[in-house]
């Protein structure tokens, strides 16, 4: 029997891997080429005279208001000459980001045929940890200030928002906002739909982002996904003996969507726990959805909720 079992898990990764592969490669034959526009060097190497010239090319990035002598002195301040400097060191060059960029729009489009090809435009902003990166249909703004590194000098915030601040964060931070054109957010403010929405944002960054691993999707420390998959009978069982899937308490979202340094079961759990808790939980319910209906991408990420969940047969795994 263990033999039978063997061989027919087996012929089933095979067969995965094959349709994997089938998919991967008519990825690899869309045709996508980016321009990539570096506003921070264009900014931060210009002079004062440069500016009228600037605000003509890139007029998006001087909202009116705003006198002329707000961008002089920022061109000339120190602290973000230092900081120009440190992304410089960073990224003199954005070939390999570019490389990425193209081939993770080749995913999108493989998925989402109608998707718009933006031009790509690299800033230093104010260290707005929502807005790292910015799709808005023809452009992306990406915010290269949060992608420095979690221990260099110039970062203040908290540790479980600077292990975000790495390279690998670009990707997944892209789709984020990319997803937030595709998935209708929550019809209720119930937990479970907060889980839903959230993981089918993570269920798509399986799709389109193959190869990051689900550390790097979700924004943990690998040790916190481990936590994640030893503990998840216990998270769900705590969320239905409390009742907490179809509550619309809005403290919910803070203790196990939001992001935060651990999820707040009031428990002794909670500072081995990470933050977001209730996203990852979301994330297995699609998974599970996903792998028990044949519903198109397009027709799941449109679904209701409470049908998904009901649809979805998961069942979390038992802890050993």
């Amino acid at each position: 029997m263990k033999k039978y079992f063997a061989i027919i898990t087996l012929v089933f990764l095979l067969v995965s891997c094959d349709k994997k592969s089938k998919v991967e490669k008519a990825v690899e034959e869309i045709p996508v080429a980016l321009k990539v526009n570096r506003f921070d060097q264009a900014f931060f190497e210009a002079s004062p005279k440069d500016l009228p010239n600037l605000k003509a090319e890139y007029p998006f990035f001087f909202p009116e208001g705003f006198d002329d002598k707000v961008w002089i002195e920022k061109m000339q301040n120190k602290d973000w000459k230092d900081l120009y400097a440190e992304v410089q060191k960073k990224y003199p060059d954005f070939g390999k980001q570019t490389s990425e960029i193209e081939d993770l729009f080749k995913h999108l489009k493989y998925y989402f045929p109608e998707t718009v090809l933006p031009r790509v435009y690299t800033v230093i902003g104010e260290m707005d940890y929502n807005s790292k990166a910015i799709y808005a249909n023809d452009k992306l703004i990406i915010a290269l200030e949060l992608y420095l590194g979690k221990d260099v000098k110039f970062y203040t915030f908290p540790e479980y928002l600077r292990q975000n601040f790495e390279e690998r964060q670009m990707m997944p931070d892209i789709v984020t906002s990319y997803a937030m054109r595709k998935i209708p957010p929550p019809t209720d403010k119930t937990l479970l739909s907060e889980m839903i929405y959230y993981g089918k944002e993570l269920y798509l960054k399986d799709l389109v982002l193959p190869n990051h691993t689900d550390a790097e999707k979700i924004g943990y420390l690998p040790e916190k996904i481990n936590w994640c998959q030893e503990n998840e009978s216990y998270i769900w069982r705590f969320f239905i003996e409390e009742d907490l899937l179809f509550s619309s308490d809005s403290r919910l979202a803070n203790r196990f969507i939001n992001l935060a340094p651990f999820s707040k079961f009031f428990l002794e759990i909670d500072n081995e726990s990470p933050g977001r808790v209730g996203q990852w939980i979301g994330w297995q319910i699609v998974r599970s959805f996903m792998e028990n209906n044949e519903v198109s991408l397009q027709d799941m990420l449109k679904m209701d909720a409470k049908e998904l969940f009901e649809k979805s047969k998961y069942k979390p795994k038992k802890n050993e």
